[in-house]
Parts: structure tokens; C-alpha cells; sequence
């Protein structure tokens, strides 16, 4: 196209004086116009092109953008309570639920890794006064520990309170120090619940006091968040706790 236009720009010079110009001033004249009409061309090409790009990545920009505005929204529940509630509870075992049951199945004469404890004990209230339920789960060996005279075990397990539901936590379960488990769930008062909970030894595996610190869901009964006896070696139910007299255990008690 730019070779068609420069021939009919070439044949439109209008030499004044052919005789005073010489072969190589009008050979210089044509080259100079020719390139001049391409240069022109190219530049108007170019343009173009920038125009057309430009045009593509604006289209580009408003798409994006509309998907953008139109992209749903995460939001964040924020009518779900965020305050730290602590129940405190004991796990007695009291010798009647044929609990601990160990299974050795590393088949080795010390407490070896593999090894599984299913277990079960009876809940009481902070101050001792009220059967809650029972404890019911796992624990797995995970490492003998000699020179601590004791053995280190990841356990999962799960915590009942009759009527109100339960509370399930998994982590490290040490016999020879206190830990903290994860709270992963519940059920009933306690579904969407969260947080951790503190395990503390007193006579491994017949006595241990918990404090939970529970997030996620609304306040609690009172029934359940009595002021706690002071965790020692030497803590007993009442004598109508153990009993589970109905004015000293919860509804439908877990058993």
C-alpha cells in the first residue's frame, strides 16, 4: 500500500529545471519523499494499534472490575459470642466402671508406642456437689518416659453433661504433668463451642481436675459454673453426689 501511494507521490514532482538538477539530487528527492510517505504510514499504523490496545485493556479493566463488585462477600458471624467462659469439672474414677482397660498391642513387657487405653470415668461439678456425667474415650501411646516414671499419650475423648449436650477435645495427655487440650466441638448448649482446656494430674488415673475456656457459644447454666474446690490428691464427691440424689446431679445425668 505505501509503495502504490510513493509512486503516484513521485509522479506528481514537478521538476522546474530538469537540465540543473543532477542524477543523483533527484534520486535523493524520491528517496526522501518515499520515505517520508512510509514513515507517515507506519506512524498512522502504530497508532492505531495503541488506540486498539488501550481500548482492549480498558474493556479488560471493566470486566474485571465488574466481576469484582459483583463477587460475593465473605462476612464474619458477628453475633457469635467471642467472651471466654470457664467451667471447671473433676474426672473421678471410682473403681466401678472396670476402667482403665489397656490393650498392648505393641506386645512388648514396658508401655510401648501403639499402645491403646479406652477409658470411662464419672464427672462432677467444680465443687463436687453435682454428678455431671462421664468421661469416654482414647488414648494412644505415643512414648514411654522413663526417667519422668511416666508416658506420654495423645488422647481423644469426649465429656458428658446429660440434658446440656458435650464437649470434645483431643491433644496431649501427659500422666506425669499438666497439659492443654483443644477444645474441637459439641453438642446440645455446647455445639459450635471452641477454645481449650486444662488438664491437671492429681492421682493419675483415678483423679484429675479440668478448666475449660470455652468461646463460641452463649452463657452457660449456673447449674454448670459452681466456684471450684481447690484441686489436691485428697478431693471427694459428697456423699449425695455420689449417690446422684436428684437434688445433686443434673437432669438425665450421662451414666
Amino acid at each position: 500500500m505505501a509503495s502504490i501511494c510513493s509512486l503516484n507521490m513521485i509522479s506528481s514532482l514537478r521538476l522546474s529545471n530538469p537540465s540543473s538538477i543532477s542524477t543523483s539530487q533527484t534520486q535523493n528527492q524520491v528517496g526522501s519523499t518515499f520515505f517520508h510517505s512510509f514513515s507517515t504510514k507506519s506512524l498512522n499504523f502504530s497508532t492505531i494499534h495503541q488506540v486498539s490496545t488501550s481500548k482492549r485493556s480498558s474493556n479488560n479493566t471493566t470486566t474485571t472490575a465488574f466481576f469484582s463488585k459483583n463477587k460475593p462477600k465473605q462476612h464474619q458471624d458477628s453475633s457469635k459470642p467471642i467472651k471466654v467462659q470457664e467451667l471447671s469439672v473433676y474426672e473421678i474414677n471410682e473403681r466401678d466402671r472396670s476402667s482403665p482397660a489397656y490393650l498392648r498391642l505393641s506386645q512388648k513387657p514396658e508401655n510401648s508406642l501403639g499402645d491403646l487405653v479406652p477409658f470411662s470415668n464419672k464427672l462432677y461439678s467444680g465443687d463436687l456437689e453435682k454428678r455431671l456425667g462421664i468421661t469416654a474415650g482414647l488414648c494412644v501411646l505415643i512414648q514411654h518416659v522413663p526417667e519422668k516414671k511416666g508416658d506420654r499419650y495423645e488422647a481423644t475423648y469426649s465429656f458428658y453433661f446429660g440434658n446440656y449436650g458435650h464437649i470434645s477435645i483431643q491433644g496431649p495427655y501427659l500422666t506425669y504433668q499438666d497439659t492443654y487440650l483443644a477444645v474441637t466441638g459439641g453438642s446440645g448448649i455446647f455445639e459450635g463451642v471452641y477454645g481449650q482446656v486444662k488438664l491437671q494430674q492429681l492421682v493419675f488415673p483415678f483423679k484429675l481436675f479440668y478448666t475449660f475456656y470455652l468461646k463460641g457459644i452463649p452463657d452457660l447454666p449456673t447449674e454448670l459454673l459452681r466456684k471450684p474446690i481447690q484441686p489436691s490428691p485428697h478431693v471427694e464427691p459428697s456423699l449425695a453426689a455420689k449417690a446422684a440424689d436428684p437434688n445433686a446431679s443434673i437432669l438425665n445425668f450421662t451414666n
